[in-house]
């Protein structure tokens, strides 16, 4: 099965370097260079490689858990926690913190619930910001003790 894997991976690797070399030049205007067909079969090689390894990577993830019933308990409790996080960052957010006016004249079509998730968002990556710090910091008192 190593064997296999090695030889795919070399194959796919020589008709990248292939698909390399037939590049569309530099001075080509980009709406001729993104018909061009060794464009496309790069992103159709890239696009096939993740999700090989997304579907490896989930199927892995999830064998592990369910083989073992302490790490699907403590990854239920993440979960939770996470949904939890997302929860307080969603109703934190306002919606109103960006002039939807001001965003139209600058030619960005939005509205309010657009501007309220990407207020989630950032509260959220607040949140999770503050408890990373927070458990460094809590693993550097216990470590001193």
């Amino acid at each position: 099965m190593h064997k296999i894997v090695k030889i795919i991976l070399v194959v796919v690797g020589l008709i990248g370097a292939a698909l390399w070399f037939m590049l569309p030049e530099a001075e080509m205007p980009a709406a001729e260079a993104a018909n061009n067909g060794a464009l496309n079969a790069m992103f159709a090689i890239t696009w096939l490689l993740l999700g090989v390894a997304v579907v490896f990577s989930v199927a892995f993830a999830l064998k592990n858990l369910l083989s073992n019933p302490a790490n699907l308990k403590k990854s239920l409790f993440i979960l939770v926690g996470f949904l939890l996080v997302v929860g307080i960052g969603f109703v934190m957010a306002s919606g109103t913190d960006v002039s939807i006016e001001e965003m139209a004249k600058r030619g960005i079509e939005t509205d309010e619930s657009e501007i309220k998730k990407i207020g989630a968002g950032l509260n959220v990556f607040f949140i999770l910001t503050l408890v990373a710090v927070g458990a460094m910091l809590a693993g550097g008192v216990k470590k001193n003790d």
